[in-house]
């Protein structure tokens, strides 16, 4: 079992508005560089292979923790929600109304116009947890909530409909494991990195 932390992204600027950034290459806002500046990645784990995607907000991240030789990874982007990018999340409920509803219903399914379902970016994530079986390298990796909303499916069968069992935290890391066939499985979730 192929050990495999993963870690949102710091806050931005439409973070803070509740706006859906999706592919919109948003860099951290200067709080929350002070507040990802404050995390502590345990020493062992400092030593695993760091991986981020390319957004701007997830290197600026892996940066600011210290990472050395990062490696990009298109495959951990976050989910592109299209022509939503920018909206905040309750009007477009509102603006919408039954339809915004019957798609969020669709859980894996749900897809935002001209964007990406969750089961688009699972298969993504399929790919990449199989390269990283074969490379067999303990794993940390930078990424977005959408990215580990999909992440947690794969790992627990969640469907997406039913509410996230556990709410992802911000200063945390989240700890799975990869087996040699490229299963993902979970090991714990919101492991604090605040410090203390």
């Amino acid at each position: 079992m192929i050990p495999l932390t993963m870690i949102r992204h710091g806050p931005t600027a439409w973070n803070a508005e509740k706006r859906l950034q999706g592919r919109t290459d948003v860099p951290l806002s200067e709080e929350g560089r002070e507040f990802v500046s404050r995390w502590q990645i345990p020493p062992a784990v400092q030593e695993y292979r760091w991986v981020s995607s390319p957004l701007r907000r997830a290197t600026e991240t892996a940066k600011l923790l210290g990472a050395r030789d990062t490696e990009i990874e298109p495959r951990l982007t976050e989910m592109n929600y299209g022509d939503w990018e920018g909206s905040r999340l309750q009007d477009l409920r509102t603006s919408l109304g039954n339809v915004m509803a019957e798609n969020e219903a669709r859980g894996l399914d749900f897809c935002p116009d001209g964007g990406e379902k969750p089961r688009e970016v699972q298969k993504r994530l399929v790919s990449w947890l199989e390269d990283v079986a074969t490379r067999g390298d303990a794993t940390l990796a930078v990424s977005h909530h959408g990215v580990l909303r999909a992440l947690y499916s794969l790992a627990t069968g969640w469907n997406m409909v039913d509410p996230l069992p556990e709410k992802f935290q911000w200063d945390a890391m989240h700890s799975f494991h990869v087996s040699d066939d490229g299963q993902v499985h979970v090991e714990r979730v919101n492991i604090s990195i605040a410090a203390t």
